[in-house]
């Protein structure tokens, strides 16, 4: 796995979707965007790249078993 890779992503809508990205040093951080709803592979690089950064605690509970495997990220 190499630094800016997505680990994982959850649609909250077909027009909200949130990513889990991993860090340079082992550690994550998760962001969420509006996106067009068109296709979430392509759309998921939008908003890892311009999407707002979530909370920590709100992060794990979306995205519980990348919070288990990596540190997160301040």
């Amino acid at each position: 796995m190499t630094e800016g890779e997505i680990l994982q992503k959850y649609a909250f809508a077909k027009d909200v979707l949130a990513v889990a990205i991993l860090g340079g040093v082992g550690d994550w951080s998760a962001y969420i965007g509006a996106v067009q709803g068109i296709n979430h592979d392509v759309e998921q690089f939008e908003v890892a790249k311009f999407g707002e950064k979530l909370p920590e605690d709100i992060a794990r509970l979306i995205f519980p078993q990348v919070a288990k495997e990596y540190i997160w990220r301040n």
